[in-house]
């Protein structure tokens, strides 16, 4: 456990400032901004939502939004069919079962369609403050296992795994540090493991050709 908490001080003080860098005013924009996210960059997400959340204010402006257009507001975000498809049905959902509300528990929230436990630990943290896991998308996934903090490939079991070795207070910085880490240091071809400063704790530091 030493080690752990030596990587959470060096992560805190390295990226004291570390929040959600998708933009949001409302859990439903959270929602739709995650979802869109997935093979996307944050900064990509951020360019069309700034549009896209003046048109699509409800879920009611989903549901009676032809898909093929709403297909057409978010097509730079790739995979944009099936996007567009989760987004229209799970506001038919939020419609017709949930007052037109996001739910604000992990069990309601992974019933929706495009809704894994990543999203759904993102919205609750970041529209809720509520905190019941680790979300592992592929920047956690790939720095927790270089730094030898799970042997997992699977991102259920590699939150297990964390959410046993990380406080729980730290869940939701823990993982936003990691996937800022792994943005601007331990990229996924050539981790810049000579500038990391978690160089000296990292197992995998300086393995790569």
């Amino acid at each position: 456990m030493d080690k752990v908490n030596e990587i959470i001080a060096l992560l805190k003080k390295e990226y004291p400032d570390v929040k959600i860098a998708l933009d949001f005013s409302n859990p439903l924009e959270l929602l739709v901004a995650t979802i869109l996210s997935a093979q996307s960059t944050d900064k990509q997400i951020n360019k069309v939502t700034k549009t896209l959340f003046t048109k699509y204010k409800t879920p009611q402006d989903y549901v009676k939004t032809p898909q093929e257009e709403l297909e057409k507001d978010i097509y730079s975000t790739g995979f944009y069919r099936n996007k567009a498809k989760n987004i229209k049905k799970l506001c038919e959902i939020l419609v017709n079962d949930f007052n037109s509300q996001v739910p604000d528990t992990m069990e309601d929230l992974v019933k929706l369609p495009g809704v894994a436990r990543k999203t759904a630990n993102i919205v609750l943290s970041g529209a809720f403050g509520k905190i019941e896991g680790i979300a592992v998308d592929t920047h956690v996934k790939r720095v927790a296992a270089r730094l030898g903090l799970t042997a997992n490939t699977d991102p259920e079991k590699i939150e297990k795994d964390l959410m046993k070795i990380i406080p729980k207070e730290d869940w939701d910085i823990f993982a936003l540090m990691l996937i800022h880490h792994g943005r601007q240091i331990c990229v996924a071809k050539k981790p810049k493991c000579e500038i990391c400063f978690l160089n000296k704790v990292c197992p995998s530091a300086f393995t790569f050709g």
